[in-house]
């Protein structure tokens, strides 16, 4: 493969530094401005600032590789399901929080917690739960990124690097620090605005690269057919992914409901109707990106390529291979890397935003220092928690798609106590902590029952499938067990004051 791909990944890292730097002339230089972008993007930067940040390298890397293993049924598990729920959250869940935001200020999740409960105990105890899962959702946009790139530069690098390819360390390096320039000068600003943009790079180019692909194949027909001769069972429906697998899958989109930064992008919206876009056009561009990834990893059973025992790998050789155009190889990549670093950004972002917000400040106290102090505070831990990801980066070994499911299933857990917060009045702090509890009891629990971080199904002698390989995903348990303890407990506890109720529902 030529060096070409690397001079235009190169190109296209420094457009992005570009259009970080021209969206930092809008900052307005205040700590609202850093941490929501004074509340006015609209709805077509929020609609693609929400799918960008979503997209991870979970949505390409991830699904092309668990298709290869698994097959097409991988479309149903997670695209459509997400498709489906991630709406609905934003509908149910999203607006209310946003109008509650802007109400009273808010910029992070324990900021709510802590004025709808009257408890200050709440955010302490959702604090490091909420960062202890944003930190495997981190890695898994760098080993991503990693993935892809030692797979599409394999042989490049002979007597240079071990295997002839860029190692993964290297490319983690760049990509955080790219992502750390824009987000430490701009803010939540400078996110939305990057993230517009690689959303739109990454969704064109996942196209292309479909259609590339295909045509190096002979054709979809072609393509299919041969994945038919060799590996007729990626193309079952039903066989290598069981019913209950399926069924109970649908609890790990709910996490959207929970994500720290997902609910800092619903903040920064400009008015009501600004989701009503991200609403109805989120689940089509779920289906524009997942559609030609899923089929590229399928297809990749019916070729004669020799694949890396690592899955995270099969998108970079099957562009790296089929494609010998190396300008538009590197567009390609570049176009994955965009969706891992639109995802990246926002996950720092929020971090800073949490620790200067609900540490910080909340304990010294906010007239304590300035706005710029407090900018620089964030900016701090930012930079902390970058260079503590990427260590933790260089010894994870974990399949990218099976690390973001537990990273989902945590926050898929903590959902109910959200959705009750919004609509149920009867909601208690103590209900809140007690369920939270029994949720990372449960997560710690089957985590460590899957082998850190494994494929780990429940029940799999009682159910069964074609192939024998059928459970109950531990995040319908999780979310389960969080739900019944938030109400039992909450019913026999003292709820918040008339006042506060009052103020989070109005009559």
């Amino acid at each position: 493969m030529s060096y070409i791909v690397l001079y235009v990944v190169a190109g296209y890292l420094v457009l992005l530094l570009g259009v970080g730097a021209v969206s930092k002339l809008f900052f307005r230089g205040t700590s609202t401005d850093y941490f929501v972008a004074s509340r006015t993007i609209g709805p077509f930067m929020l609609l693609m600032s929400v799918f960008g940040t979503t997209m991870t390298a979970f949505a390409l890397v991830g699904s092309t590789g668990k298709a290869y293993a698994s097959g097409i049924g991988v479309y149903g598990l997670m695209a459509s399901w997400s498709g489906l729920i991630h709406s609905a959250c934003f509908f149910l869940v999203g607006l209310r929080l946003w109008s509650v935001g802007k109400r009273f200020g808010l910029v992070t999740q324990c900021q709510y917690f802590r004025r709808r409960f009257e408890s200050q105990a709440v955010g302490f105890v959702l604090f490091p739960i909420l960062v202890a899962l944003i930190v495997p959702y981190l890695l898994i946009g760098i080993l991503g990124a990693g993935a892809v790139m030692e797979g599409v530069t394999r042989n490049m690098f002979d007597g240079t690097f071990e295997g002839g390819a860029l190692p993964p360390w290297l490319t983690g390096l760049v990509i955080c620090g790219v992502v750390l320039i824009y987000v430490f000068s701009g803010g939540v600003r400078s996110t939305a605005w990057a993230n517009t943009f690689q959303t739109l790079v990454f969704m064109v180019t996942g196209i292309v690269a479909f259609v590339l692909i295909a045509n190096a194949l002979g054709g979809m027909q072609a393509a299919s057919e041969a994945v038919v001769a060799k590996a007729p069972s990626r193309l079952a429906r039903e066989g290598l992914i069981g019913r209950w697998q399926f069924f109970t899958y649908l609890f790990v989109p709910l996490s959207v409901g929970m994500f720290p930064h997902l609910f800092q992008h619903w903040l920064t919206a400009r008015s009501a109707r600004s989701f009503r876009l991200t609403v109805i056009a989120h689940p089509i561009c779920i289906m524009v990106v997942w559609v030609p990834c899923i089929l590229i990893g399928i297809w990749a059973t019916g070729t004669d390529i020799k694949f890396p025992p690592k899955p995270n790998a099969v998108l970079g050789v099957m562009v790296g291979r089929l494609l010998q155009n190396p300008w538009l190889t590197g567009l390609l990549i570049a176009g994955i890397l965009a969706a891992i670093m639109s995802s990246l950004d926002s996950q720092f972002m929020c971090i800073g935003t949490m620790f200067t917000n609900d540490i910080v400040l909340h304990l010294a106290g906010r007239d304590r220092f300035t706005d710029r102090q407090q900018l620089w505070i964030g900016r701090g831990f930012v930079v902390a928690i970058v260079t503590l990801t990427y260590l933790l980066s260089l010894a994870s070994t974990r399949g990218i798609f099976d690390l973001a499911v537990w990273c989902f299933s945590g926050f898929g857990g903590l959902f109910p106590i959200v959705l009750a917060a919004v609509y149920w009045r009867r909601t208690t702090v103590a209900g809140v902590i007690a369920s939270v509890v029994v949720a990372t009891l449960l997560w710690l629990w089957f985590f460590h029952l899957s082998d850190h971080g494994g494929e780990y199904l429940l029940f799999k002698d009682y159910f069964s499938s074609e192939t024998g390989h059928d459970g109950i995903m531990p995040v319908a348990i999780i979310t389960l067990g969080c739900a019944v303890t938030l109400v039992l407990v909450s019913l026999l506890t003292k709820p918040p004051s008339e006042k506060t109720l009052g103020e989070f529902f109005p009559s």
